[in-house]
């Protein structure tokens, strides 16, 4: 070894073991600090040292330095970046087919992304531009993108503070994530490793707009682009449907402090809504200075569209009208302009998203708001049905495009706004089939006034153009709705409404109007399930010598939050007497992934998905699963509920579960106590 090249050696070390440096520096061109030319003042002690002079810590620390800086220089970037364009193109991204996605390494032409990255630089201070590995974007859907950025080692896969962005891969995903949020909804990756079995994927989602960054698809790998657009889909809507109901419950608020009744809310609401339909009113409602004559002008757009909506009779919805022409004089709508406003407001806030979510049932949601200074409903049974639930119940049917759905007691037409959803996503753009399946394929029943009309223009406001709901009682509308021949019937009956009808009695009827070989699938309070006496038993009687009793699910506790009916549902065939040797499938559904939040039920740990999987999976197939599923030959005189056959699955329980369990049960006896009371056990 050469004097210089010992030289350059020992600085390498000692610049190392010292912490000088992250990289041995070349001494070539360095500029003396003598006037002679001599060396540095490290170079030249570096000089006059032997290799053995430095301290042994001094050697451990730069060798340990010195060997991670040659692991690092050893993993290659653009290997891993080779794995992701590998694994991109198995999932379809690069199919010649498909030419609205596109993927874009490492810059993209188009002008949105690169106006906002023309600031991303990663370097700490950089005011340039700056790309991630991969951007991938979809031209029928400009307002979303997915970006990945790339890291060899796994190691620099994500920093404890997030913030480290040229170094590791979360991080740079993160900061650009950032920067396109400003415009775009975003889901960014961050990948690291050589190997695809050494890989590490993180996806995280940055909604525009919105400050939350929030991890999804946990330890799945990279996605074909229907997951990220579906993803990014649900994640809007869980946004916008809770600012949606923050808007809605401010709105109940303005319209009690002007005293409009809460009946009237919802149909003023509804009213908007149908008149926001009408393109022309749409464009010319902000030119009216007089909000009288703007209130005019929604009443004949409404009309326009009631009318046209009823194909058999210019009076069946001679009632809506009236509503609206009653709320038409109230001074505290039209007073100061408010009513123009409100108008606006609804179209911005409300009216696009229903555009965006399209088959979502919002009307109802917003009537259980507009009903929480009101008392009246709550003594009728009304108990509208969570959207997941109609959601549910429509898978579980097998609702398809050839189906004809009935809700002889529809409410505000969840269940019917559900499967339309359904069937015209079945139908695959068929015009024809289209137009078919909302003029004779959807038929609804409906006794209450108010709620006919909401149910009407729910309808209506989803897109169907010809409304077959009828404001009837549906004991005697027989005679109406079989003529529709329909196939599936799905309801939520009234819970203990006064009249003295069971809903079990709305359950028969439905039956009575379905074809031969027909599904039925209703929520009914678990009492009812358990009748061995009396009326009751008499109807679950006659329900089986018609129909056959094919499943029974219970459902969550807390299902119907401001209700406390414990439920479950019932699934018959129809028309097909129940035979008491073939068995009904029982399915323990205590746990759907909601849970109580603000006065509504979310699924904030968005575990519904994955739940509503195995339900409809196990439903389907009749899967046995202890402490979950079982089956079952009942008569009408046993309890058609799984909690009086089901083994418990001792496997399952830990000692924490039960040391939990029996203080839970300590603690109750001891507020009993206290309260005076007493336990049952």
């Amino acid at each position: 070894m050469t004097k210089k090249d010992f030289t350059q050696t020992a600085f390498d070390i000692f610049q190392q073991a010292i912490g000088e440096a992250e990289k041995p520096m070349s001494l070539t061109g360095r500029k003396a600090n003598s006037s002679k030319g001599g060396k540095t003042g490290g170079a030249k002690r570096a000089e006059n040292m032997t290799k053995e002079a430095l301290s042994e810590q001094a050697k451990k620390a730069a060798g340990a330095r010195w060997s991670n800086q040659k692991n690092r220089q050893a993993k290659n970037e653009g290997l891993t970046e080779q794995i992701v364009y590998k694994e991109l193109n198995n999932l379809g991204y690069y199919n010649d087919s498909d030419t609205s996605v596109l993927v874009e390494p490492k810059k993209s032409i188009k002008p949105q992304i690169q106006k906002l990255l023309s600031t991303a630089s990663k370097k700490v201070g950089g005011t340039g531009s700056g790309y991630p590995d991969y951007i991938i974007r979809d031209t029928e859907h400009e307002n979303i993108a997915v970006v990945i950025e790339c890291k060899a080692d796994t190691s620099r896969h994500i920093s404890d503070g997030l913030d480290q962005f040229k170094d590791y891969a979360v991080d740079g995903a993160r900061l650009y994530a950032d920067y396109l949020s400003k415009e775009l909804d975003v889901i960014y990756v961050g990948v690291s490793g050589q190997s695809e079995k050494e890989l590490k994927i993180s996806h995280y989602v940055k909604l525009r707009g919105e400050k939350e960054h929030k991890e999804i698809l946990k330890g799945c790998g990279l996605q074909e682009f229907p997951t990220y657009l579906e993803q990014l889909k649900n994640q809007r809507f869980r946004v916008d449907y809770s600012s949606l109901l923050e808007y809605v419950g401010g709105l109940n608020k303005q319209l009690h402090g002007k005293r409009i009744p809460e009946k009237q809310r919802a149909i003023l609401f509804s009213g908007i809504l149908l008149g926001l339909e009408d393109n022309s009113f749409r464009r010319s409602y902000k030119t009216f200075d007089n909000s009288a004559d703007l209130m005019d002008l929604l009443i004949i757009q409404v009309s326009k569209k009631l009318n046209s909506a009823s194909s058999k009779s210019l009076d069946k919805f001679a009632g809506l009208r009236d509503e609206f022409a009653t709320i038409q004089h109230s001074p505290a709508l039209i007073r100061d302009g408010y009513f123009k406003e409100l108008v606006k407001e609804v179209e911005e806030k409300v009216y696009s998203f229903v555009k965006n979510n399209e088959y979502h049932d919002i009307v109802s949601r917003c009537y259980v708001e507009f009903l929480k200074y009101a008392n009246d409903d709550g003594s009728l049974g009304i108990v509208l049905t969570p959207p997941h639930i109609t959601q549910l119940f429509c898978d579980l049917a097998g609702v398809g495009k050839d189906t004809v759905v009935l809700d002889n007691c529809c409410g505000t037409a969840g269940f019917l706004v559900a499967a339309m959803g359904k069937m015209i996503a079945a139908a695959q753009g068929d015009k024809k089939k289209i137009e078919h399946i909302q003029k004779y394929q959807l038929v609804g029943v409906e006794y209450q006034p108010h709620i006919f009309n909401l149910a009407v223009s729910n309808m209506i406001i989803h897109g169907d153009g010809k409304s077959n709901i009828f404001h009837e009682d549906c004991f005697k509308s027989t005679n109406i709705v079989k003529p529709f021949k329909p196939t599936v019937a799905l309801l939520n009956p009234p819970f203990n409404d006064g009249s003295g009808i069971d809903e079990l009695e709305f359950i028969e009827q439905a039956l009575s109007c379905l074809e031969a070989n027909g599904v039925a699938i209703a929520i009914v309070p678990m009492s009812c399930a358990m009748y061995d006496s009396g009326n009751g038993l008499e109807i679950k009687r006659r329900l089986l010598k018609r129909h056959s009793l094919e499943a029974s699910m219970s459902l969550p506790n807390q299902l119907f939050n401001d209700k406390g009916a414990n439920t479950c549902a019932l699934v018959f065939r129809a028309h097909i007497p129940h035979d008491p040797k073939k068995k009904t499938w029982f399915g323990y559904w205590r746990d759907d992934g909601f849970v109580k939040s603000k006065r509504r039920r979310e699924d904030t740990a968005e575990r519904w998905s994955s739940i509503r999987e195995k339900w409809v999976d196990t439903f389907l197939n009749k899967t046995i699963e202890t402490g979950y599923s079982l089956l079952k030959s009942v008569t009408a005189e046993d309890e058609w509920l799984c909690e009086a056959y089901l083994e418990t699955d001792y496997s399952t329980i830990t000692q924490q579960d039960f040391e939990r369990d029996v203080k839970k049960f300590v603690l109750y006896n001891l507020m009993l106590d206290i309260q005076g009371g007493e336990s049952d056990e």
